[in-house]
């Protein structure tokens, strides 16, 4: 046990009370990175010359679909916990336990900002180009959701950084068993990869969506070796994990887009949809 003293440890509960109702780490973690992502995005969006108060309004579209999508993707690519052999069905509703997958909450995600977008007559990707960065720090928040479940993390190691997991979620590994912790090289990642993709959009004058590219590629590159280090239950095919395929599949569809849109980057990025453009200047909107 004495490789424990330089180990991570783990939170000793992911679920407090106030009286009778449960107030959990998840929940919060999940709350606190949309919060972070809607205060970046609303202030790149307005830096771009985007609506203020686009960023609250486009949040009640984008959030409930994309927690919808993330619990739907989780639920696809782990089916075992829900309609395995010894699975509960019921408990693909169960989403404050963990669980979300975030190509599905990426794609739906989208969905719900294309509706939002469309209504208040903006267009998509300079939305996306804005948004981008503050998707990469809410999701290292979200990755803390994992480190109080005890949840998600890597194969057995020697590291002195190795994670300390308790009996009750260690898969039946001895007892002081340490294990990557793959929240926290996710999490570091992230807030390296926003970190780079500001400072490249900002070098190259990246528009017409290819920050947001940018960001799907940097996602994906460091998912691929992290989700390899992880010993979780998943569906597997030809050997690999399915979400390093999607990640994978998805970073090939990311840099050919960011490739193809090269060609348009000279033009103008404008805000609105043809026709949709205000009448007032922002000034004159503010002294009305």
């Amino acid at each position: 046990m004495s490789g424990l003293a330089q180990s991570i440890p783990s939170p000793s509960s992911g679920v407090w009370y106030l009286w009778i109702f449960p107030v959990r780490a998840y929940a919060l973690c999940i709350l606190a990175g949309i919060v972070v992502a809607t205060v970046i995005f609303a202030r790149r969006y307005a830096a771009r010359g985007g609506p203020e108060e686009a960023s609250v309004d486009l949040a009640l579209w984008m959030v409930p679909f994309g927690i919808v999508g993330g619990r739907i993707y989780h639920v696809i690519s782990s089916p075992a916990a829900y309609f395995g052999p010894d699975g509960q069905a019921v408990r693909a509703l169960y989403i404050w336990q963990g669980g979300l997958g975030i190509w599905g909450a990426i794609a739906l995600g989208a969905v719900g900002a294309a509706i939002g977008a469309r209504q208040m007559g903006l267009r998509l990707a300079p939305l996306a180009d804005a948004l981008a960065p503050g998707l990469l720090v809410a999701q290292a928040i979200g990755r803390l959701g994992n480190w109080f479940n005890q949840e998600l993390y890597g194969a057995p190691t020697t590291v002195p950084w190795g994670l300390e997991i308790d009996a009750a979620h260690n898969q039946g590994y001895p007892v002081g068993t340490l294990f990557h912790p793959t929240f926290l090289y996710e999490l570091v990642w992230n807030l390296a990869a926003a970190v780079v993709v500001v400072v490249l959009a900002r070098r190259f004058a990246l528009n017409h969506g290819r920050v947001f590219w940018l960001y799907v590629m940097a996602y994906t590159t460091g998912r691929v070796w992290i989700e390899m280090l992880r010993i979780d239950t998943a569906e597997h095919i030809l050997g690999l994990r399915l979400n390093v395929w999607t990640s994978l599949i998805v970073f090939a569809i990311a840099a050919f887009f960011f490739i193809r849109l090269r060609a348009r980057a000279s033009d103008l990025d404008p805000i609105y949809l043809p026709g949709r453009e205000p009448t007032t200047t922002p000034e004159e909107q503010a002294l009305d």
